[in-house]
């Protein structure tokens, strides 16, 4: 796999997995209420649900753009709309407060993994976002399986850090006593941000073509 193309396909996928939706607003949530610690769990049922949706996208992908030139050019073009759907959507649309609710009681590491996992497999952008992303970072003229291998590899690593960081910052709320959750300007900045890097990445994949 192309390096160049392994680092924009890292790049877009750490940024979608960054925005503010309802896997991080979760996270933030079990980690003011349960502690980093504890709230790993709920960020490793996210992480399965995301490999599963990864795992149906990429069985799928791998043989319609083998069959397909024109297929591949099709779910191109329906990523790069998605892509800039996303971004202008982030971009414009008003900033929503990431709100802390803290539970009473502590809950099982299992019923916060299940949590985890049905937040992310109950949301269909997951789905949507391997199957019109995937094709694009896919080099034809090099094995399939292996590049697949990579990018969900990647994808699950990424998800892990990026997520912990969310429940680290719901847990810091707590101990510094923060009440309401985080301020409505970082999370119009981080909207904002999140945004234009998609804009960007979605304005680049105007230039992936398939190579014969």
């Amino acid at each position: 796999m192309d390096f160049h193309l392994f680092l924009l396909f890292a790049i877009t996928t750490a940024v979608v997995i960054s925005s503010p939706g309802p896997s991080a607003i979760l996270v933030v949530s079990q980690g003011a209420s349960h502690g980093l610690g504890r709230a790993i769990f709920g960020i490793l049922g996210i992480a399965v649900g995301g490999m599963t949706y990864f795992t149906l996208s990429a069985t799928g992908i791998a043989s319609l753009i083998l069959a397909s030139t024109l297929v591949f050019s099709t779910i191109k073009w329906i990523g790069v709309a998605f892509l800039l759907y996303l971004g202008l959507k982030a971009l414009f649309s008003k900033s929503a407060l990431i709100n802390i609710a803290p539970e009473r009681g502590q809950k099982t590491s299992s019923a916060l993994f299940l949590q985890g996992l049905f937040i992310m497999v109950s949301n269909p952008k997951a789905m949507l976002f391997f199957t019109a992303i995937l094709p694009q970072f896919i080099d034809l003229d090099r094995p399939i399986a292996p590049q697949i291998l990579i990018m969900g590899a990647t994808t699950y690593a990424l998800q892990i850090p990026i997520y912990s960081a969310y429940a680290y910052m719901g847990e810091r709320i707590t101990r510094s006593g923060i009440k309401g959750g985080i301020k409505a300007w970082l999370a119009n900045a981080l909207n904002k941000f999140a945004g234009a890097a998609l804009i960007f990445a979605g304005l680049k994949m105007i230039g992936v073509t398939v190579s014969k």
